[in-house]
């Protein structure tokens, strides 16, 4: 499994994991729903259980995905400023090049 963090998104989420309140915390990216070959992705601050795989990505910043789940690999979090500001969680190895 792995999970690619863009320099964009990796300065915005060190932003967050740097919150007192997220302590002890790593990100969590899941799959908020899925249909056919695709999926569609949320994020948020948790920590990890005995069904979760913890992986160190490249930005120094840890990640939890559920052990076992296909559409989770290969995740890549981006983070544009325009045409608006936000994160943006494609998995292109899955042919899913972002939501819509």
């Amino acid at each position: 499994m792995s999970v690619k963090i863009t320099r964009n998104a990796a300065k915005v989420l060190r932003e967050e994991i740097d919150k007192p309140e997220n302590e002890g915390k790593f990100l969590r990216v899941f799959i908020t729903h899925s249909h056919g070959d695709h999926a569609h992705y949320g994020m948020q601050m948790d920590e990890p259980t005995d069904k979760d795989e913890v992986f160190e990505t490249d930005k120094d910043i840890k990640v939890i995905i559920e052990k076992g789940v296909e559409l989770l690999d290969g995740v890549r979090i981006d983070y544009f400023y325009v045409p608006e500001e936000g994160f943006m969680i494609s998995n292109p190895t899955k042919g899913n090049h972002g939501d819509h």
